[in-house]
């Protein structure tokens, strides 16, 4: 077959990661960009030698010369655009969250088995990271055991993005699903993906954005309103499985933290490992505890790198070389998790769910 033609909805920050990813696969051909701005996404077509560009996702949806989709859109909008472009014949690749409830993301399976065998991608980027690739060998091979239990940190002091980040209507919440999505999915992967069985949780809505805040930069949507905040400022939970083992997690877009924290490791019964801040293995030897550190190139996640090898393996599945290590069935599961801890949080119980 000749070169993949792939179509971009959204034109907005992520989209980048995206657009520069497919320039570097020699397999692709961007053809179309797609924004509700209808001048951004004519400046990403011109930048990237798109041959069309549209404001309707519906038009881009319509060509018949495309075969994929990068979806970069609000997350309220994820599951229609989904669902529409499934149906339209297109191989799928949509940004994290899946979508905004489980309902929607049970729609999305659907669409995806009645689709004549359409990829489905969900973007869940730290999974193609050197350091969780080679930790995940580890696992594989028996070296940690069996996993049972896991911990995941990632706290921003101040953070939060505003604009659409900010608007629980479009984002569907604040840190939990924007950055505890990665970690916990980074985490649940690593455990072998294990069905999840209950969700006791927290949101707290006590700081706000701190638009108040000086002298402290951070990173700021495009459509950022300092006077606009619906999300929760920080969330934790604890996320039990049907094989007994466990998830500890907490986020933030702003706490009264000294500095931003990202750490995550699992346990397992005959080692352990910490992935972030780096890759370290934990094991036992002769009678001795062990920290051992990878030979390899990025100990930490590289973003750049990360997005790479995940858009090369989404051309990869449409090629029809492979099946996708992120499918729709993982969205579902995730979104059950980010679902339990907002509504654990709401009624001040533990949600379970049904096997």
């Amino acid at each position: 077959m000749g070169k993949i033609k792939v179509g971009v909805i959204g034109a907005g920050s992520i989209s980048e990661m995206h657009f520069d990813s497919y320039k570097h696969n020699q397999d692709v051909e961007i053809h179309a960009v797609c924004d509700i701005n209808e001048e951004r996404a004519k400046e990403k077509a011109e930048k990237y030698g798109a041959e069309k560009f549209f404001k309707s996702y519906h038009d881009l949806l319509a060509d018949t010369e495309i075969d994929a989709v990068s979806i970069c859109t609000w997350n309220n909008t994820h599951a229609e655009i989904a669902i529409a472009a499934l149906h339209a014949g297109k191989h799928v690749l949509v940004e994290k969250p899946l979508c905004k409830t489980v309902e929607e993301a049970l729609e999305i399976e659907k669409a995806v088995k009645n689709s004549g065998g359409k990829t489905l991608q969900v973007g869940f980027v730290r999974r193609f990271g050197t350091n969780t690739q080679v930790l995940k060998e580890f696992i594989d091979a028996g070296e940690l055991g069996e996993i049972y239990y896991a911990k995941a940190s990632c706290l921003r002091a101040l953070g939060n993005p505003g604009g659409w980040f900010a608007d629980k209507e479009r984002s569907g919440g604040g840190p939990l699903i924007d950055l505890g999505v990665h970690v916990i999915d980074l985490c649940w992967y690593l455990m072998g993906k294990p069905k999840v069985k209950s969700v006791s949780g927290n949101a707290y809505y006590n700081l706000g954005n701190r638009s108040n805040v000086k002298n402290k930069s951070f990173y700021k949507a495009a459509d950022y309103d300092p006077n606009t905040n619906t999300v929760e400022d920080m969330a934790n939970a604890i996320i039990r499985f049907e094989n007994g083992a466990s998830l500890m997690v907490d986020v933030s877009f702003t706490l009264h933290v000294k500095k931003e924290t990202m750490a995550v490791s699992v346990f397992g019964d005959k080692g352990g490992a910490e992935i972030e801040p780096e890759l370290e293995i934990i094991t036992e030897r002769n009678n001795t505890i062990l920290n051992a550190t990878p030979q390899i190139d990025e100990l930490s996640f590289d973003f750049v790198k990360g997005f790479q090898k995940e858009i090369n393996h989404f051309v990869t599945c449409v090629k029809g070389e492979a099946e996708t290590i992120s499918p729709v069935e993982d969205g579902v599961e995730i979104m059950k998790m980010l679902a339990g801890v907002y509504e654990s949080s709401e009624t001040g119980k533990e949600i379970h769910f049904d096997k």
